[in-house]
């Protein structure tokens, strides 16, 4: 994970300067309802790719890939789907892209170098916390949004602000006693959401990652001294709202820690703040002493069986 991580930088620059399989993915999805499909990680990189593309006026939302394939969900001809998956042979994602096909819709299957995608992102990634396929996917996402007209600010800076946060003085954040929250607005509450899919899944920590005004209506009652918030702030209009509630969180004893990233402007944060809480979780694994790559395999061949019985 740690190694992956840190060619994050160089795969953005990378795709930065390939903008024409994006342009061409644009082109092809333009004045349609869209459509963003993905599970787990994909999810969360779906539900970004919804605020970018609808910051180009699309009528763009996502679809969690379990609600459609076993649902038996219907596209139209008229509609274009983008097909989120690391390595292209998720089972849902795999069937929801086959009947969005089927129906005739626009479908862009955005996946891994070699996996049969029509929008690449980076190599196979050997590690299960996957990272450096999420953020190509998110610069591939907003590639394809500025190509339709979105106005998010500098794609070519989004490298370097990566490469600031992976080189950034460490730990961001120790382990809790008992609950690790995080909390974002916007855009950045999927950033939240998935800094916590990856704590767990690389730590094995407790974590929820919710929007800032979720959390306050009902989850924040059950934080106090035992636990940590971590509030992600990526400006916007929501901005002051989120620093509120983290304050008001102090009171209760929780411990909070800020992570502020506005340079890139809101829509373009996610990047920077992705890689932070993709630290979170491989720090907190090496501070555990645990693996980050394997899904708690090594440590629990029982648990290996018992999930991979399921499939994905």
């Amino acid at each position: 994970m740690r190694t992956t991580m840190q060619t994050q930088p160089d795969e953005l620059r990378r795709l930065v300067g390939d903008r024409g399989p994006a342009d061409a993915a644009a082109e092809r999805i333009a004045g349609r309802r869209t459509w963003l499909v993905g599970i787990g990680t994909s999810w969360h990189a779906a539900q970004h790719g919804a605020w970018l593309l609808g910051a180009a006026g699309l009528d763009a939302a996502a679809l969690h890939a379990a609600d459609v394939a076993p649902y038996a969900r219907t596209f139209d001809v008229t509609d274009a789907v983008i097909v989120l998956s690391h390595t292209g042979q998720t089972g849902y994602t795999a069937q929801a892209r086959e009947a969005a096909r089927e129906a005739g819709a626009a479908v862009v299957h955005v996946t891994g170098v070699g996996k049969g995608g029509d929008l690449e992102t980076v190599a196979p990634e050997t590690s299960y916390a996957y990272t450096a396929s999420h953020t190509g996917a998110l610069m591939r996402l907003a590639q394809m949004a500025e190509a339709l007209g979105a106005q998010l600010g500098d794609l070519a800076a989004v490298p370097e602000a990566v490469a600031s946060v992976l080189a950034a003085p460490g730990p961001v954040v120790e382990p809790p006693d008992r609950l690790l929250e995080l909390i974002g607005a916007g855009p950045n509450a999927w950033t939240a959401a998935e800094g916590a899919l990856k704590v767990r899944e690389a730590s094995y920590v407790a974590t929820e990652g919710l929007s800032s005004e979720q959390f306050l209506h009902g989850p924040s009652v059950a934080l106090d001294a035992q636990d940590t918030l971590v509030a992600l702030d990526g400006g916007g209009p929501a901005a002051t709202r989120t620093e509120a509630i983290a304050a008001a969180m102090e009171v209760t004893g929780a411990r909070v820690v800020r992570i502020a990233e506005r340079d890139l402007g809101e829509a373009l944060s996610v990047f920077p703040l992705t890689a932070w809480v993709q630290r979170i979780a491989l720090e907190l694994a090496e501070a555990r002493g645990v693996s980050p790559d394997r899904f708690r395999y090594e440590e629990d061949p029982a648990r290996e069986q018992a999930i991979e019985s399921l499939g994905f």
